[in-house]
């Protein structure tokens, strides 16, 4: 009788509230570093500071929030390579204005 019973599905992670608890507080902490970071005048750090701040935060939630910290190695896969076409577009982006000054050089000296 157990031959045409089918088996049991294996177990999938669980993790307990601590992790999520954990994760909230460092979320909050995070949120108030930002809150307090504002304040000052860094200059050009600004934005550097916040969004350092911000991708330590998305990292927080993608990895427990998301529960991608205990997923396959696909998944994860997935994931950086999401935030490596998030950098590559934000890079061609980026290099499209950074080059925008070219354009008065080549005009001038006709």
């Amino acid at each position: 009788m157990s031959s045409t019973m089918a088996e049991p599905a294996p177990a999938a992670h669980t993790p307990s509230r601590k992790p999520y608890f954990l994760t909230c507080a460092f979320l909050l902490v995070m949120t108030l570093i930002t809150y307090v970071v504002a304040k000052f005048d860094l200059g050009p750090l600004n934005d550097v500071v916040a969004l350092s701040i911000a991708v330590f935060k998305a990292t927080a939630v993608v990895l427990f929030f998301m529960h991608v910290r205990h997923s396959s190695k696909l998944t994860k896969l997935t994931v950086v390579s999401g935030f490596l076409w998030l950098a590559f577009m934000i890079f061609i982006t980026m290099s499209d204005y950074w080059t925008r000054g070219w354009l008065d050089t080549f005009a001038s000296g006709r």
